[in-house]
Order: C-alpha cells, then sequence, then structure tokens
C-alpha cells in the first residue's frame, strides 16, 4: 500500500504543503485527458475533483458522453449542483451517518464507550448526515498536482475538526484513462490522528446519451450478492443484513435496471414512499481480480465492467446511483427524484428525469461506523491509510 512506509513527519510536511488554493469566485478549472490510443476521453474539474464529461464509443464507433451534468462548468459551483453531487468524490465519509454522531472505537449507534464526536447533519432535517456534511468533499476547491496527457491528480487537505471530523486528513485523487476504454482511479488518504474515512465518486451515467430512450429499461446489470445492507425509511441502516433472493434487488442473474424499478413499489426499499433502487448491496467472495460487476444498454452497445478494492455497491434511480464495490458490498442508486434540469447539448432536447440516470459509487459497508456488528474497520491514522483502487472497463456488446 502507498504511504506505508512514509515517516508521518513527511506526511505532515505534505499536509502543510496542501492548503486550498485562492482563486476567483464562480471560476472553474478544468482538465482534459484522453486514452493513448484514443479509444476514451474525459474532462474533470477541480471542484470536487469532478468528472464532467466521459466519452467512449458506441456499437456504431460514435463517442458518446455517458456523464449527466452542465454545459456551462460555474453550474457545479452552485449550492444546488453541491447537494445533487453532480460527478465529484464525496468524503470525507461517503454516504450516511446516523444522527451525525459515531465514537472512536466505534460503538452501536454511537452510544459508548469511546469519545464521540458530532458532525454537522445536513439531510432529512438535521437528522443525519450525508457525504460528509454541508461542506464535504464535493464542495471543495481541490489543488491539480499533476497532469498528463492521459491522466490527472488531484489533492485536498481536509483540516481538523471541519465538518466536526477529528485529524487533518491529505487525499489524493488519481484518474487515468488507459488504452481500451479503460478508466483506472486512485484515491489515497492520510490522516494524523484516528478518524473515520471513507471515500466515492459520485458519477451520474446514462449508457445511451439519452439517444436511444430515455429511460433505464435498455440497461442491463449483473452482480454476485446475497444479501444487501437494510435501512430505515431515511436509508439508514438497521444492522440487519437481508437475502436479496426473491425480491427486485437480486441481480445475480442478469436483468433490466428499469424493467424492476416498479417492483419496488411494495417493499420501498429505497425509503418511505420510495420507487426504485438505493440499496447498499454485500458482494458474494469471488476473485477480486475479476470484475465484481457488469452493466450494459443493448441500444448503445456500450459495456462497463467494474474491478475494486472496495466491498460495497450501491445503485440509485433518477437520479438513478449505483454504488459497486468489489471485494464485500455494493450500492446501487436509480435517480430517483431527480432535479429537473436541462441535459447537456450533446445528449438532445429535454431535461434530466427520475430513473434516467445511475450512479457507480464504490465504497465500504455504509454508516459502518455506527454498526460494530460488520465487523468493517473505517477507521484511519497514521499507522493505516486509506486506499481506494477501481478500474471501469468499457467495451461494446458482440453482436
Amino acid at each position: 500500500m502507498m504511504f506505508k512506509n512514509l515517516l508521518f513527519p513527511l506526511s505532515l510536511l505534505a499536509l502543510s504543503l496542501a492548503s486550498p488554493h485562492k482563486r476567483e469566485p464562480n471560476t472553474v478549472h478544468a482538465v482534459n485527458i484522453s486514452s493513448p490510443d484514443g479509444s476514451a476521453r474525459a474532462r474533470f474539474i477541480d471542484v470536487g475533483a469532478a468528472v464532467v464529461n466521459f466519452w467512449v464509443k458506441d456499437k456504431h464507433g460514435t463517442f458518446r458522453d455517458l456523464i449527466i451534468g452542465f454545459d456551462n462548468l460555474t453550474e457545479y459551483t452552485t449550492t444546488a449542483a453541491g447537494s445533487d453531487y453532480f460527478g465529484p468524490v464525496v468524503g470525507r465519509y461517503a454516504n450516511r451517518i446516523r444522527n451525525g454522531t459515531f465514537t472512536i472505537p466505534i460503538s452501536k449507534d454511537a452510544s459508548g464507550p469511546g469519545k464521540k464526536f458530532h458532525i454537522v447533519e445536513n439531510e432529512h432535517n438535521g437528522t443525519d448526515t450525508l457525504h460528509g456534511g454541508s461542506d464535504g468533499f464535493n464542495s471543495r476547491v481541490w489543488n491539480i498536482t499533476e497532469q498528463t496527457l492521459n491522466s490527472v491528480s488531484f489533492s485536498l487537505l481536509d483540516a481538523d475538526g471541519f465538518q466536526g471530523f477529528p485529524g487533518n486528513v491529505f487525499t489524493t485523487v488519481t484518474y487515468t484513462l488507459q488504452n481500451k476504454s479503460t478508466w483506472d482511479i486512485t484515491m489515497l488518504a492520510l490522516a494524523d490522528q484516528e478518524t473515520p474515512i471513507m471515500l466515492s465518486g459520485h458519477n451520474y451515467w446514462n449508457f445511451e446519451a439519452f439517444k436511444e430512450t430515455q429511460d433505464l429499461v435498455g440497461h442491463f446489470a449483473q452482480f454476485k450478492s446475497s444479501k444487501y445492507v437494510a435501512t430505515d425509511g431515511i436509508l439508514i441502516p438497521t444492522g440487519e443484513l437481508v437475502p436479496v433472493k426473491g425480491t427486485p434487488l437480486d441481480f445475480n442473474t442478469a436483468k433490466s435496471i428499469g424493467g424492476s424499478i416498479n417492483a419496488t413499489a411494495a417493499g420501498q426499499t429505497c425509503g418511505t414512499g420510495c420507487v426504485g433502487f438505493d440499496n447498499c448491496w454485500i458482494y458474494d467472495e469471488h476473485d477480486a481480480s475479476e470484475p465484481a460487476l457488469s452493466i450494459w444498454s443493448v441500444n448503445s452497445g456500450i459495456k462497463l465492467e467494474v474491478t475494486t478494492n472496495q466491498v460495497a455497491l450501491q445503485v440509485n434511480n433518477i437520479r438513478m446511483i449505483i454504488l459497486f464495490i468489489i471485494d464485500i458490498n455494493a450500492q446501487i442508486y436509480t435517480c430517483n427524484g431527480f432535479p429537473d434540469i436541462p441535459r447537456k447539448a450533446d445528449q438532445g432536447v429535454g431535461h434530466y428525469t427520475d430513473h434516467s440516470c445511475f450512479v457507480l459509487e464504490q465504497e465500504d459497508y455504509i454508516d459502518g461506523i455506527n454498526h460494530p456488528e460488520f465487523g468493517r474497520n473505517q477507521i484511519y491514522g497514521p499507522e493505516r491509510p486509506y486506499e481506494w483502487k477501481s478500474s471501469y472497463k468499457f467495451s461494446v456488446l458482440k453482436a
């Protein structure tokens, strides 16, 4: 693991040199990269280290931008865009924290023993914390630290006490486009005291770029998972792991994502009154060098296979969000309740609508810092760096 042999005094030096840079309000710095063989292109910005465009070829050999977002990059600096998480890195702790509280060492629902911490609550009228608080990694201005023709690296210093988290955390994110439409992502974080860390990318996708349809019926997914994380009406984990067999959450055999959405209405597994997916699956054990998940569009022919060192998959609808993690856990969100926002010009006239897109989030068990029964150690520090790695390999379905 990178960082492991670093002396911590050197890490403190890195932290001191990584303070956020100043810039004019409402300005955005963008970086364009492409695969050496020209098979993929992407654009990233310093706000949230976000991906704002990602082009790969469809079955006709035509490039499509698969990312949901804005043509005007200054839109990514708005409060509304920040709260909808269009393409950024989310942290210091991705997903939800029950009551915005946890203890170190961790305890059930922060009941103790252990030192208690209170994080800024920013969801459900102040009843929980989502994606690191009201000013999480997604809304920060990251430093662009290195750039080549096919790679870009960002860094961020998250200060001790900010949003309520203990310890300084220095994070780097590197995006690299390899040959054969392969996107490699590495996130590394080092803390100077014990603190929870869970990062992920929060990218909204549509593999048709809205050319053939406006929904997800033509999108299919398959991944090996026997259980998912049960949640209450506001998507806070209860601590139970529930079998997927006999439920709409069973994707062990390939099936349509959009075609499965209505079947979720009865169970409301994506929250009270919700129809769609916003769930965290536990991956069955498998060879971590092999893809954990496959997702594709039968219309565009674009297919994605994900390998990762993470343990969870989450998928969400209109917002359709999908979180894929290779070891243990995955979350899917299907863009349920998406904001009424005009599509990018090259994605055609119209607006993004409910159940028309999905997000890929690789991460660990959600709210694991309040559920010791999960058996996940999400506390990092000087002797335990954090490392997140995923590879997204795009291809075209065979005729």
